[in-house]
């Protein structure tokens, strides 16, 4: 028997959630109740809290979909949450916990998109141990191309090239609280061009959660004779400044409009944070690399940090039994 016991989440439980989260050394916004909730309307929620002896120690941001658990459809990443007081071997006995739960209510088979590295507040990959225990299978993994701002870093010589042509044409950058600009003229046009796609955010989401969490939620508009030609719709968390959205308009390629708003962002705007992520340059479930999107990252200094997506059997959870020595 396990010492911890699981629940599904209830209305009841949001403060108690939200004050978890704002504890929890690998969390972020994404897992505020209110974010999660923007589109609770597609997804048949399905987040876990899990407790020893009537204390909360950690959650899971989850949808059910079938009879597979996700950690979370909805998000970018989801994750098994916990604080700074979680040790090694009790998030081992807390998956396992979770594992046996899931079992119990006929559930097959959960399926969690690990939090990247650079996300978490201090050292917090105690759950990636707990997968490999339970014979996780690793079914995707994407390339985030990020920038560790602690450090220098080196423009390529085409990036600077193409900075200083766009700063001798007279270029604005606006950081504006306004995404119709942006979502109408720039971002939609071009995704159903090339992709047939729309924004994963509606010009009504996206303003409403950045009027929820307008410390973490920033747009920044390139305009050239006062016309929007390029922008950037940024995420940022305590560590990161991700990129959730990048686009111009095809028809300024001449102008570097978005080698001189990246420059401002990594070089000024966001310098103090510890990372700059770009997002993924991946397609087709992380099967193919876009490599010119790629480059392009690279060139402003950018490495490679892995994005895992992880399945796991319920029915494993005997695995994790007789694991300490």
């Amino acid at each position: 028997m396990t010492k911890f016991t699981v629940k599904k989440y209830e209305q009841k439980d949001f403060a108690i959630w939200n004050d978890f989260i704002g504890q929890a050394k690998n969390a972020t916004f994404l897992f505020h109740r209110n974010f999660m909730e923007y589109h609770k309307d597609r997804f048949d929620d399905f987040s876990l809290l899990i407790f020893e002896n009537q204390k909360l120690v950690a959650v899971i941001p989850a949808n059910k979909h079938g009879n597979s658990v996700h950690s979370h459809q909805g998000l970018t990443y989801g994750n098994l949450v916990y604080n700074d007081l979680a040790r090694q071997s009790s998030i081992i006995e807390i998956f396992k916990s979770v594992l046996i739960f899931l079992n119990e209510n006929k559930i097959s088979k959960l399926n969690i998109k690990i939090l990247p590295s650079i996300y978490n507040l201090k050292p917090a990959e105690e759950i990636l141990y707990s997968l490999f225990l339970a014979e996780a299978k690793l079914i995707r993994r994407d390339s985030l191309s990020v920038i560790d701002l602690s450090q220098s870093n080196n423009l390529s010589k085409i990036r600077k090239r193409n900075f200083k042509k766009a700063a001798s044409k007279e270029l604005i950058i606006k950081e504006e609280n306004n995404f119709e600009s942006f979502w109408d003229k720039i971002l939609i046009p071009n995704l159903y061009k090339r992709h047939n796609a729309k924004p994963v955010h509606s010009i009504e989401e996206i303003s409403r959660l950045q009027s929820l969490f307008p410390q973490n939620i920033h747009q920044f508009n390139v305009y050239f004779e006062d016309k929007i030609i390029a922008g950037t719709t940024v995420f940022e968390t305590e560590t990161v400044a991700h990129c959730q959205y990048i686009s111009k308009n095809e028809d300024e390629n001449n102008l570097g409009a978005l080698d001189f708003l990246f420059q401002y962002l990594i070089q000024e705007r966001f310098a103090k944070k510890r990372f700059f992520d770009f997002g993924i340059s991946n397609e087709n479930q992380g099967k193919n690399l876009n490599e010119g999107l790629s480059y392009w990252k690279e060139s402003f200094g950018a490495g490679t940090i892995v994005h895992d997506f992880y399945e796991v059997e319920t029915s494993n959870y005997p695995l994790l039994n007789n694991v300490f020595i």
